[in-house]
């Protein structure tokens, strides 16, 4: 096998060549992640685009709807077509951090979000989630956000690993077209 720049990777490794006590986990190893575990660089808050997208018209910055307090929009580098994001206005960092009116209005988002995606791409089901801080994986770690990437029985495959290229259906600008006409007006 070869890396990206064409020089060879050593062979794969099974646990079962070391000492250790074996478990029921099965493990996937993707060596070529490191660069976004290591890479530490955050954008300053005049950079933050999850605070730059609101200034921006809605099909530009990829917004879907607009509530008093959060806002919903594609996310730019999405696991799964429809991937949203669920963020607040203000520049906080951390869950606990949000007002009680910040996290009442990211969970009602999420749950219409949930709705609109089950309505509009058929999901079969959801991974909601928000990784707190640089080292728990959060990209924009400074400021707050919801992950909710709509799943189907058929969307996972082996494509990103053996060829790092993840293969997503339709284009940002449909989706979010789609699902902003599809959100109701009462939210």
């Amino acid at each position: 096998m070869h890396d990206y720049d064409g020089s060879e990777l050593p062979a794969g490794e099974s646990s079962s060549d070391f000492a250790a006590v074996p478990d029921a986990f099965q493990r996937l190893w993707t060596p070529h992640r490191i660069a976004y575990i290591t890479d530490q660089t955050q954008p300053d808050k005049d950079d933050c685009p999850f605070c730059v997208a609101p200034t921006f018209d809605d099909e530009k910055a990829l917004i879907v709807a607009r509530g008093t307090h959060a806002y919903v929009l594609l996310n730019l580098f999405p696991y799964n077509s429809g991937h949203l994001l669920v963020c607040p206005y203000r520049h906080v960092p951390l869950y606990d951090e949000a007002t009680d009116e910040e996290t009442a209005e990211i969970a009602s988002l999420t749950q219409t979000a949930m709705r609109v995606l089950r309505e509009t791409s058929k999901a079969h089901g959801f991974n909601i989630g928000m990784n707190q801080g640089a080292l728990a994986g959060a990209g924009i770690a400074n400021h707050l956000h919801q992950h909710v990437v709509p799943r189907w029985a058929t969307d996972s495959n082996f494509f990103p690993i053996v060829a790092g290229t993840k293969a997503i259906p339709r284009l940002l600008g449909e989706v979010r077209d789609e699902l902003a006409k599809a959100w109701p007006t009462n939210h």
